[in-house]
């Protein structure tokens, strides 16, 4: 089965090019044909009226020599004109640019955020958060920026270059123009060289420290709670210093640009030049000054050179950090064309092994059957491999050896969003988002009405919880639902399940802190929401273990026993030495 970067996949209407960081955003920018097109207009006329006052002043002066009012006067009118027009052009450039850098930033993000949203678990697992963070907002970001003011100053800048060649008034002028540009090119190709890695650096040093400050933050509990808060600050301060140390490269490269020092020369050999051909009587006063006015113009793109390259290097390195997320493979595929009809609910695991690094397997050659509409409770220690066999049910991973069936279909062979929809997995680790109690409910049925997500809360023993807070169901919630208990949490979670009324329902420890009296009722809803769907329970309550139809014994990674209750209590030393220690 051919598999994609992504589980899913959004489609568009233009062609993306990845195969490298420049073709990837020229994939992108290509969509703003008339941006771009006003881009180069507004570029080339700016320059243009930009050497127009060179070449204007120069036949000033030759008017002010034959005593020509007349033509000053128009000379004078023609560059105030110029100037004028040169506004708008340069407005052109500009808006123009602005308008590719923001939509390249949307596009872009919005092609992360997508693909982010469909990678694989075992991708995320091997990814700091704060450096994904870091990639999805400051990278991107520069990416605008190497947009604008980036390829804007670049584009200009090569107009300005032209413009001596263009409006030289005499061919033999052209010597030291032609001199420049060949030097120039050089120069800036060797800085650029020289940006590649140190921008580079700079881009991975400050997804590090993100990756740092996120980390600490995320586990500030943990930090409080061990009194690490010192060792924590040292560990940010050394990304700091990393981050900073690359930044300085960055700034001794930067320093040493040499294109201004080829101004210089340039200015002084071009006038020199110049005077020697005056001498010669080869050209006039107003040539003179007309040509030393068109070298000035050499003045912006060699300062601007400077940062608007700089810029470019560090936008192309952003794209690259972006690029390596998006285009890395991903070990599941949405397979869109897959099996999609609605469950019965019958699961089959097939000699199955996983594990979550290539040299430690989780569960090894793990087989058993599960009739439609039966209650299974998975039992062992902690760390067996019961959570990782629910895990492969919906994909979540895929099994490396072995198959796993679902009415008779390899998982795999399922639509992946058909399949995860018919299956609701409760952890013990319930995540909430930061919206109200309603949205967090109802987020599997984006459609549900009100009143069945009250419905739903009511079978989860949360409705009364919810009415005590000020504004019920429209309270919002702290990230991850820190604002609420951990029973609470767990109501909300089996809400939420109750809701999407899926044919597989797993129960991983999902009643562990509830109180007793609550659970009784809870266990109530659970057997009513069972019936006809194929349920999981992960516990350690002999009240759910007892009650499941059939009980599976998980022992390292493996199948100690199978059996009900009183066959197991009979025959299994294993689960005897479970319930005895429950």
């Amino acid at each position: 089965m051919a598999l994609s970067n992504s589980e899913f996949v959004v489609e568009r209407s233009w062609k993306i090019n990845r195969s490298t960081p420049l073709r990837w955003v020229w994939s992108h920018a290509r969509r703003n044909l008339w941006w771009i097109i006003g881009l180069f207009i507004g570029a080339f006329g700016n320059a243009l009226f930009a050497a127009q006052v060179p070449v204007v002043t120069g036949q000033a002066f030759e008017a002010v020599k034959a005593g020509d009012k007349n033509g000053l006067w128009w000379a004078a009118l023609l560059i105030v004109g110029g100037q004028f027009l040169r506004a708008f052009v340069q407005l052109l450039r500009n808006f123009s640019s602005e308008v590719i850098g923001q939509r390249l930033e949307r596009d872009v993000r919005d092609e992360l955020y997508t693909s982010l949203l469909g990678k694989s678990m075992a991708f995320h697992d091997s990814q700091p958060t704060g450096d994904v963070m870091a990639r999805a907002t400051n990278d991107v970001r520069e990416m605008n920026l190497m947009l604008n003011p980036g390829v804007n100053l670049v584009v200009g800048s090569a107009m300005f270059l032209i413009m001596p060649l263009i409006a030289s008034p005499h061919p033999q002028l052209l010597v030291v123009p032609i001199l420049y540009l060949v030097f120039y090119g050089l120069l800036v190709w060797h800085y650029l060289r020289q940006l590649k890695p140190v921008t580079t650096a700079v881009r991975q040093s400050f997804g590090e420290l993100n990756a740092t400050l996120a980390e600490a933050i995320d586990g500030v509990e943990t930090v409080k709670a061990t009194a690490q808060e010192e060792r924590e600050r040292n560990r940010f301060r050394t990304a700091v210093s990393k981050w900073r140390n690359a930044f300085v490269a960055q700034g001794n490269v930067e320093a040493v640009f040499l294109p201004v020092l080829l101004l210089g020369l340039g200015q002084g050999l071009g006038f020199i030049h110049s005077l020697i051909l005056f001498r010669n009587g080869l050209i006039n006063v107003g040539d003179v000054v007309s040509f030393n006015g068109l070298l000035l113009l050499f003045g912006f793109p060699t300062f601007t050179a400077q940062f608007a390259y700089s810029q470019l290097s560090s936008g192309l390195a952003g794209g690259r950090r972006i690029l390596e997320l998006i285009t890395t493979e991903t070990e599941l595929d949405e397979n869109a064309q897959g099996y999609a009809e609605p469950m019965r609910g019958e699961i089959i695991f097939e000699n199955v092994a996983f594990g979550y690094h290539s040299d430690v397997d989780a569960v090894q050659k793990v087989s058993f059957r599960i009739a439609p509409g039966q209650t299974v409770a998975l039992v062992g220690q902690t760390g067996a491999g019961k959570t990782t066999l629910t895990k492969l049910l919906n994909r979540t991973y895929d099994t490396r050896e072995g198959r796993i069936l679902i009415d008779g279909v390899d998982v795999r062979d399922w639509n992946l969003a058909a399949l995860r929809r018919q299956i609701s997995i409760i952890e013990q680790d319930i995540f909430l988002f930061s919206r109200s109690i309603a949205d967090n409910i109802g987020f599997g049925v984006p459609n549900a009405t009100r009143e069945q997500i009250i419905e739903a809360a009511k079978a989860a023993q949360a409705h009364d919880f919810i009415g005590r807070l000020a504004d019920g169901y429209d309270t919002i919630i702290g990230e991850r639902g820190v604002t609420l208990s951990g029973g609470q949490r767990q109501r909300l979670a089996l809400a939420r399940a109750f809701l999407t009324d899926p044919t597989i329902l797993v129960l991983d420890d999902s009643t562990s802190a509830i109180d007793s009296a609550t659970e009784d009722r809870i266990q109530q809803a659970i057997e009513q929401a069972s019936q006809d769907r194929t349920t999981i329970l992960i516990t350690h309550r002999l009240s759910q273990i007892r009650w499941a139809d059939l009980i599976i014994v998980i022992r390292k990674g493996t199948i100690s026993a199978v059996g009900t209750h009183e066959d197991l209590m009979q025959q299994s030393e294993a689960y005897r030495a479970i319930f005895a220690k429950l």
